[in-house]
């Protein structure tokens, strides 16, 4: 089954691109559900239906949609670890009103929607899963969120949990604060496994992200971060989509300076993005609602490499590997539209904190590394190689 996420600033219609491709591939034989994590719930709006949140509707034969209603999707999985929070903050004093709100998961509406992601991509009914994803910044911190989530769980459920579930009660009595129970500890478990299988499914070789953006200077240069930014967590971003582009022709002069700039950030889009292909929707005269209207532009959206080109899986994009060379290691990440006096690393026990600007992202090193030293970085191409020597003290001698 493919999966295939589209993401990109708000107004760039990437829920209309995201159901042109869904229609498309649908009317071509493919068994296509499209699913919606944007709180906007404007899905059903260019499928001309009314979608009820968090049931999947069968559009026509062969394409179904559902939009993802965040709020049912934590009862399971959360819960538990609510009300002993809620209990908690109630022992210390805190008003009723107030821990019932300081209690709610951070992030709650990103964890349903991984959640719910996992689920229906976890339906063999379905030959390709298309995501209509919310704006760039909510699905980077929503991709990001399983690996922040599992770190939080492994540094609060350690090792020695057995220990600290002994010691709970006596330690629960003299603060006043009820101990969490091991229902409290399945939870956090739980949810943190949960997670972990949803970010296996869009981190599969069967999926991959494509970029929504019109063009203009603004919307590109966010598109670009976004780019670097999903290849540092390790997603593979595998084309991206213009969408309203003006066609050149007959027109005022008003026209003809719009056409003009398009031009020129598309220049600078398919030097930005070098070998992903980059498809080119024009403005349509018409807001294009319904399938057959979406089904027209979802050719377009595909392009000549048909729907069998959109089932096929990306190629030649591992976002992270590990390579031996010799009696050292290198740690390769892709790292497109990134210069080497932008990136910070650091060692910290056994994770490596990679950060990009603004962005962060701490990698858990594999059990090879973790008994090396980094002795350094460098650049090639548009991957970072940070190269590991064996710690001595840590390799058996031969």
């Amino acid at each position: 089954m493919r999966v295939l996420v589209f993401t990109g600033k708000g107004g760039v219609g990437k829920t209309t691109v995201s159901a042109a491709t869904a229609a498309h591939a649908a009317r071509q034989g493919v068994k296509t559900l499209v699913v919606s994590t944007d709180a906007a719930h404007s899905l059903g709006d260019a499928l001309g239906v009314d979608l009820a949140r968090d049931a999947v509707h069968e559009i026509e034969p062969g394409l179904s949609a559902v939009q993802v209603d965040t709020r049912a999707r934590l009862a399971g999985s959360w819960s538990a670890v609510r009300t002993y929070l809620v209990d908690a903050l109630a022992a210390l004093d805190v008003d009723p009103a107030d821990a019932d709100e300081l209690a709610a998961l951070p992030g709650a509406d990103d964890v349903a929607t991984l959640l719910a992601l996992r689920e229906h991509a976890a339906d063999a009914a379905w030959d390709l899963v298309v995501v209509d994803c919310a704006p760039t910044a909510d699905t980077l911190r929503l991709l990001a969120l399983p690996e922040a989530l599992g770190r939080f769980v492994d540094r609060l459920v350690p090792a020695h949990r057995r220990l600290a579930r002994a010691l709970a009660p006596a330690v629960g009595l003299a603060a006043g604060v009820p101990a969490p129970g091991r229902d409290v500890l399945a939870a956090l478990l739980r949810l943190r496994a949960e997670l972990h299988d949803a970010l296996s499914v869009v981190r599969s070789p069967q999926a991959s992200v494509r970029l929504v953006l019109t063009p203009e200077a603004v919307v590109l240069a966010e598109a670009r971060r976004t780019l670097t930014a999903l290849s540092l967590h390790g997603f593979v971003v595998d084309g991206a989509v213009a969408n309203r582009v003006i066609p050149d022709g007959p027109g005022s002069a008003w026209q003809q300076r719009w056409v003009q700039a398009q031009a020129g950030v598309l220049a600078e889009v398919r030097d930005s993005f070098g070998a992903l292909p980059v498809s080119l929707l024009g403005y349509q005269p018409e807001e294009p609602v319904g399938v057959d209207a979406l089904a027209a532009l979802g050719a377009d959206v595909v392009g000549a490499a048909g729907v069998e080109g959109l089932l096929e899986a990306p190629e030649g994009h591992e976002p992270l590997r590990v390579e031996r060379l010799d009696d050292t290691y290198e740690l390769v990440l892709r790292l497109p539209l990134t210069r080497a006096g932008d990136v910070e690393l650091a060692r910290r026990d056994d994770e490596l904190v990679v950060g990009v600007g603004s962005l962060r992202r701490v990698l858990a090193l594999p059990s090879v590394l973790r008994r090396c030293d980094v002795a350094g970085a460098r650049f090639v191409g548009e991957a970072l190689h940070v190269r590991f020597v064996p710690d001595a003290d840590l390799w058996p001698a031969s």
